[in-house]
């Protein structure tokens, strides 16, 4: 029995130590591939300069926002409170600090509350160094996380590191160090904060937006009291000043906050697209400062754009409430060249609502294109703009659900050309059930337009179940998808940086790859067809003249009971009453998407609140056609035309 507890002690022993071994090794391996030190890099960043297509400065966002502290402007109490409840052991470690990683070890095991490991100086060297994204918070990161700490506190003092921490972290609502943080909430310096106001900015950094007085104040008040029970057990404070601080309304003494940067109003939600661009690229965070941004923004046509949304100069407005997104897509790049995501923002909205990007309403016909004809010309399904299709009482298949036209009629054998020209529901979707669901599917998501589960309805609508911008449709989407059509079958994914720089010169390419999303005998057949929408079908309020275009209208629907709430609230407005109005218009050049309704989608458009869309379109594009060769399509190989109609050859 004891030669097998000695030798059961020897394996165990050595296993011990080759696991000790393995890991000192991989430590060192880590570690030696750990950025160089540099004290630089813990201090706050230049301002991220954001740039124009031109190379124009749009906005100049960073450091002239972070207001620094000096270590000795730093009162004693924010070093108790930042200490007591990040890592109570900082001045006796030397950047790692075994007793604590030990601490979380034996706490996550027995709670189910988790309890991190690092020590302030580590997390200084994240901020400076690393992604705070919890995906790359891996043992490699941790290693040279920890390695790059040893380091630090060699070279500058517990002072200076937290000082460096103090300046460094983010603290919501666009502001970047307590500093500044203080003067924006309280309108004070640090050194005049009562000890429940330094208490609820010690506990913020580690959810900045979580603990954010002005969104979360419940949440907020739970940390605050979390930073002064920690305070009072570390006995930074006495039992009295813990119960004068907890009982103080977590919103004392904060004052409204002004605008933490300044931005054109013009350009707000496209600076957001960007900023999103960059962060989901590249990991990187604008808001932060050190980079110049390269940008696609036609800054003309962004304010052009800007003043025809949000003035009744161009466009008759039936009141200030109603609302309108609109995309600009370069069709030769996919670029997007302007965006306007709300009408009427509040004065200092920084990075409101855009309404442009988000995917809750319904693009109704403006989908029949890209989801029923396109599929059946580039599928071989249908060969001719000319061919018949019928417009007859008709069920969604395999349901007993009458599928109606927008007008109650039917027209009997029609063409593609009139189903399309006259936007008949029927055809549509017949020809969707022709093309087959999978394959629609296929052709959509070529254009990045997605359903979790497609249905037929899907044939006559972007309405989906899903939540979140990688399904249905939005006017960034549509104007890139209605771009393909116009660059003979090209799609580029719809961006808005073309590059970066960052502060040591490094330049990062964020140019998407274009790919061929149809055929260019589709693209053509299905431009043919829309051009005569304009002339001669649902969008002639969109008619420029002279002008070579194409586009289509789309109208939504409401439900049998979101109607009968429409009507008991409003009354039976008019024969068409609908949520939602768009259209979707290009030339060889542009690319352009508008929606238009109100926040509540029971209040209907109708009667001449249904022209707005195209009133918008109208007027931007003949802005932007003025100075670009007003050219036509060139018919490519492979389709000949037989009078006015077109045959393609397979």
């Amino acid at each position: 029995m004891r030669k097998i507890i000695k030798y059961s002690l020897i394996i165990f022993l050595s296993l011990f130590i080759l696991a000790f071994l393995i890991g000192s090794g991989l430590f060192i391996h880590y570690a030696t591939t750990a950025p160089k030190l540099d004290v630089s890099k813990l201090e706050s960043k230049p301002s991220s300069i954001v740039y124009d297509k031109d190379g124009n400065i749009i906005a100049d966002l960073g450091q002239e926002k972070r207001e620094m502290v000096a270590t000795n402007e730093i009162p004693l109490t924010l070093v108790d409170a930042i200490t007591s409840i990040e890592d109570h052991r900082f001045f006796n470690h030397r950047g790692v600090d075994p007793v604590r990683i030990m601490g979380s070890v034996l706490h996550n095991a027995k709670s189910d509350t988790t309890q991190g490991g690092s020590t302030l100086t580590q997390q200084l060297i994240k901020l400076s160094y690393f992604s705070t994204n919890k995906s790359d918070q891996n043992v490699k990161r941790k290693a040279q996380e920890a390695w790059l700490s040893v380091q630090l506190e060699r070279k500058a003092s517990k002072e200076e590191i937290l000082t460096f921490y103090i300046n460094k972290v983010y603290m919501a609502n666009g502001y970047y160090g307590m500093r500044t943080a203080a003067k924006a909430y309280y309108g004070k310096e640090l050194k005049d904060l009562s000890l429940s106001q330094l208490a609820l900015l010690a506990g913020m950094p580690q959810s900045p937006n979580g603990y954010n007085p002005y969104t979360n104040p419940e949440a907020a008040k739970t940390r605050r009291n979390t930073v002064l029970s920690s305070m009072l057990q570390y006995e930074k404070i006495s039992k009295d000043d813990y119960d004068k601080a907890v009982a103080a309304p977590i919103d004392e003494g904060l004052q409204k906050l002004s605008p933490s940067i300044t931005i054109p109003a013009y350009a707000d939600n496209f600076l957001k697209q960007v900023i999103e661009q960059v962060k989901n690229d590249t990991g990187q965070d604008v808001t932060t400062g050190g980079l110049k941004v390269y940008t696609t923004l036609d800054t003309n046509a962004q304010k052009y754009l800007y003043d025809i949304v949000n003035s009744d100069e161009y466009v008759s407005y039936p009141d200030n409430d109603m609302q309108v997104a609109s995309t600009v897509v370069d069709v030769s790049t996919g670029a997007v060249a302007a965006q306007i995501g709300a009408r009427k923002q509040d004065p200092g909205t920084i990075f409101g609502n855009n309404q442009a990007v988000n995917t809750d309403r319904d693009w109704g016909s403006t989908m029949k294109p890209i989801t029923d004809y396109a599929p059946a010309y580039e599928y071989g399904v249908y060969d001719s703009t000319g061919k018949y299709l019928s417009d007859n009482p008709y069920n969604y298949p395999g349901t007993d659900i009458p599928l109606y036209n927008w007008d109650h009629k039917y027209q009997g054998q029609i063409t593609v050309r009139r189903a399309i020209t006259q936007s008949r529901n029927v055809p549509a979707v017949k020809t969707l059930e022709s093309v087959g669901l999978d394959n629609s599917a296929e052709f959509l998501n070529k254009l990045n337009i997605k359903y979790q589960t497609m249905g037929y309805p899907n044939g006559i609508s972007s309405n989906t179940n899903e939540s979140g911008r990688e399904w249905g449709a939005s006017s960034e989407k549509m104007a890139s998808a209605y771009a393909a059509f116009a660059s003979g079958g090209i799609y580029t994914k719809p961006y808005y940086v073309t590059k970066i720089i960052d502060d040591e010169g490094k330049e990062t390419n964020l140019k998407p790859e274009k790919i061929r999303a149809m055929k260019e005998t589709t693209a053509y057949m299905m431009t043919d067809m829309l051009k005569d929408v304009i002339t001669q079908g649902t969008m002639t309020n969109g008619y420029i003249p002279g002008l070579i275009q194409a586009g289509k209208t789309g109208t939504s629907n409401y439900t049998d009971e979101q109607f009968e709430q429409v009507v008991a609230e409003y009354g039976m407005l008019d024969n068409l009453m609908a949520p939602d109005e768009n259209f979707v218009g290009y030339t060889p050049h542009y690319s352009m998407a508008v929606w238009t309704g109100y926040k509540n989608k029971l209040n209907p458009l109708y009667g001449p609140k249904l022209a707005v869309s195209l009133d918008v379109y109208r007027e931007m594009m003949t802005y932007l056609s003025q100075n670009v060769p007003n050219e036509d399509w060139v018919m490519p190989e492979g389709v000949y035309r037989n009078g006015s109609e077109l045959t393609v050859s397979n």
